[in-house]
């Protein structure tokens, strides 16, 4: 089965307390443009994360707001900020690096910095014709000059969900894909 891919750059994702801290009380948070998936996009604004050892300016706010802080980088991010953050599915916050998000208006410093599993996106529906369950492992097949198999992907099955595999910019590059290029699920 063929599927699109989606490149997911490092990100953020923050609590509506978080934002008031960052951006001034009772901040909306503005959108820049719609994500594929339903009502999540990627925000005008944008914040500093930093460690003791360096920092990355502009990062991306995604929303809307969450019930949970989260920073997502890539290992080669990680390499920069001098970090060694665990590889969770998102919401899995437990092991996660501490990280300082800097703002105009003030900065948090909190344990919420992972490196996100490979997913799929999966709406209920298609989830029960392929007969998967939420945290299902599954396995890519790319085709190209560097292509191969991708192990260890993950099903998120969501309300709505535009059928999706996402990668970091790590992966994506190793393999030389580009956002919305074909892979192929793998169904035994």
């Amino acid at each position: 089965m063929k599927i699109h891919v989606g490149i997911s750059n490092r990100h953020i994702h923050l609590t509506k307390e978080s934002v008031d801290i960052l951006f001034g009380k009772d901040y909306e948070l503005t959108k820049r443009n719609n994500l594929t998936q339903d009502d999540q996009f990627a925000c005008n604004e944008t914040v500093t994360i930093k460690t003791n050892k360096s920092f990355i300016a502009n990062v991306r706010i995604l929303g809307p707001v969450r019930s949970y802080n989260q920073v997502e980088i890539s290992r080669t991010d990680s390499f920069k900020l001098g970090i060694n953050p665990p590889v969770r599915n998102s919401g899995d916050l437990v092991g996660s690096e501490a990280i300082t998000i800097i703002g105009p208006k003030g900065e948090i410093t909190i344990n919420a910095c992972i490196i996100a599993n490979r997913h799929i996106h999966i709406s209920p529906e298609k989830a029960r014709e392929l007969n998967f369950l939420n945290d299902d492992i599954v396995k890519i097949k790319i085709n190209g000059a560097k292509g191969g198999i991708l192990d260890d992907v993950h099903i998120k099955i969501m309300k709505d969900a535009y059928l999706e595999l996402h990668l970091d910019t790590d992966d994506g590059n190793a393999f030389l894909l580009n956002q919305q290029d074909e892979v192929e699920l793998l169904i035994d």
